[in-house]
């Protein structure tokens, strides 16, 4: 009988035990009855055969004394099979508890396990292609080739170090004019195309874009400030491509390039990715060498747009601001605080 009111747990198919169905008769209160029968058949017994009357009794305190012997013991016997049977329950909670615990544990490690060897391949492969783009790029910049363009599109140059001018109709170079000087300026679609790197190892006409922004002082200093916050973000997992930020009106632009900041600007730092900016904040804090890599780029961009504005249409400011560079400037001026 015992076997059958004894309920056992049901396991589940994430080994977790169930909660033993409650009620029914147990060893325990069986014997409690029994051990309380034999009592009260032994005191009837010794009650029924004293030698006082039951009308004596009655009125005596003897009475109340003789009925506390009789139910005492049977009180007793009831309290510790009730003690007995929580104890049993408390064990069989434990049991399955810890039985509870282990099973999510070990789901816990296996699902732990998986999600690293899925997940250390791919790293391990964005690496490798982060690590052979980058090797393709610096094999690139430096093969560049001298070469002239014969283009007839507006032209963009930031300001650099103005030339003497001529004294005569036949012009004379300075001491210290370097080839730099003499290159025809930069042609806007250049300028954007090259803030805006390369798409693959393939974009030929961002390689050519990029190997004559590199010939221009002023441009190459940008460029070369901005593949290295780029690279430098890209280690905590922030990639341009992966920012969708609020689009600003090109009279804004034109607003900070002429020396507004705060609040008149605000929607350049259209960026809205909590854990971006999260991240870049901390880095900001905490890594001075990216601290200073950062208002490096800042100060170069800044003065890169003031001049790339006065000629621009609001096409091409339009086209600027969807750049990689444009959005590290939106993420970073945002963590700076240029907009606020």
């Amino acid at each position: 009988m015992a076997d059958k009111t004894n309920q056992q747990s049901r396991p589940t198919p994430l080994g977790i035990y169930d909660k033993p169905q409650s009620g029914g008769v147990t060893g325990i209160e069986v014997v409690a009855v029994i051990l309380s029968a034999i009592w009260l058949i032994g005191a009837a017994a010794v009650f029924l055969m004293g030698g006082d009357s039951p009308a004596e009794s009655v009125d005596s305190t003897r009475f109340l004394v003789t009925m506390l012997a009789v139910f005492m013991p049977v009180a007793m016997i009831w309290v510790a099979a009730t003690a007995a049977r929580s104890s049993r329950v408390m064990r069989e909670e434990s049991q399955r508890l810890q039985a509870a615990i282990d099973a999510i544990r070990q789901a816990y490690i296996a699902q732990q396990q998986g999600r690293d060897m899925g997940a250390e391949p791919s790293v391990a492969r964005r690496l490798d292609e982060i690590a052979a783009a980058t090797r393709k790029t610096e094999t690139a910049l430096a093969t560049f080739q001298t070469r002239r363009d014969g283009d007839q599109q507006q032209h963009f140059r930031p300001p650099a170090q103005p030339a003497p001018a001529p004294a005569d109709d036949q012009p004379a170079l300075a001491l210290g004019t370097t080839a730099e000087d003499m290159a025809p300026p930069l042609a806007k679609s250049d300028f954007i195309r090259a803030l805006n790197f390369p798409e693959t190892a393939e974009d030929e006409e961002g390689f050519a874009a990029l190997r004559k922004a590199m010939k221009d002082r002023e441009t190459a200093q940008l460029v070369q400030a901005a593949q290295d916050i780029l690279t430098l973000l890209s280690q905590d997992g922030i990639y341009m491509d992966d920012l969708r930020p609020d689009r600003a009106r090109p009279e804004i632009w034109r607003e900070f390039a002429n020396g507004a900041r705060g609040r008149a600007v605000a929607p350049l730092g259209g960026v809205r990715d909590r854990s971006s900016l999260a991240l870049t904040a901390g880095r900001m804090k905490q890594d001075p060498i990216f601290r200073d890599a950062a208002h490096h780029f800042l100060r170069r961009f800044d003065k890169a747009v003031s001049a790339f504005t006065e000629t621009a249409t609001d096409a091409d400011i339009s086209l600027l601001s969807d750049t990689r560079t444009a959005r590290a400037f939106m993420l970073l001026g945002r963590v700076a605080g240029t907009f606020d």
